[in-house]
């Protein structure tokens, strides 16, 4: 993967890092060797929820690599804001927002009360915080209400995270690409 090398030594909002792309395409492998930069120990937030056997072993494989490389693991599919003040002087890795966002539309939540809260835990956090989401907007337009709603609803999420947070990096076909940055280099 292409190197990009970024600061993550702050906390804050400043001190997060938003990685953004596809599905298969390198973020979340970005994300977790940015954060793993970090001496431990690091939490990996994970917000899947299994509905079938191929997402339950999916997750049982991916809880077993994360435990052999030092990974706290803590699973919560709404509360992430909870999570992130709870271990507010940990680096913490979300993965991944687009699950969160449909976890919550599915249990019929309101989206802009945990958002908000999202991004007040973010403020508050010591320690880095580095976030992954689908970038849903490049494909065609969904054909149900539903999926035009999660297509907005996750536009805005990650637009709002990216005015806030000091670094975005866009991955494709495992190329990251920097979109906003405070003190990287390449």
């Amino acid at each position: 993967m292409h190197s990009v090398r970024l600061d993550l030594h702050k906390g804050g909002a400043a001190g997060s890092l938003l990685v953004l792309g596809g599905a298969r395409s390198g973020k979340s492998r970005f994300a977790e060797n940015a954060i793993t930069a970090l001496p431990g120990p690091r939490i990996y937030l994970a917000t899947g929820r299994a509905f079938d056997d191929e997402m339950h072993d999916r997750i049982a494989r991916h809880k077993r690599e994360r435990a052999s490389a030092g990974w706290q693991t803590v699973e919560e599919a709404l509360n992430v804001a909870d999570v992130l003040h709870q271990h507010a002087s940990t680096p913490v890795l979300l993965d991944c927002l687009t699950l969160w966002l449909t976890n919550l539309l599915l249990d019929e939540r309101e989206v802009e009360g945990p958002t908000t809260a999202l991004l007040a835990s973010l403020h508050a956090r010591t320690a880095p915080t580095v976030m992954v989401g689908n970038e849903v907007g490049l494909g065609i337009v969904p054909q149900s209400p539903l999926g035009r709603r999660f297509r907005d609803e996750a536009g805005l999420l990650h637009q709002r995270l990216a005015a806030c947070v000091g670094k975005v990096v866009f991955v494709a076909a495992g190329l990251p690409m920097v979109l906003k940055s405070e003190g990287a280099s390449t």
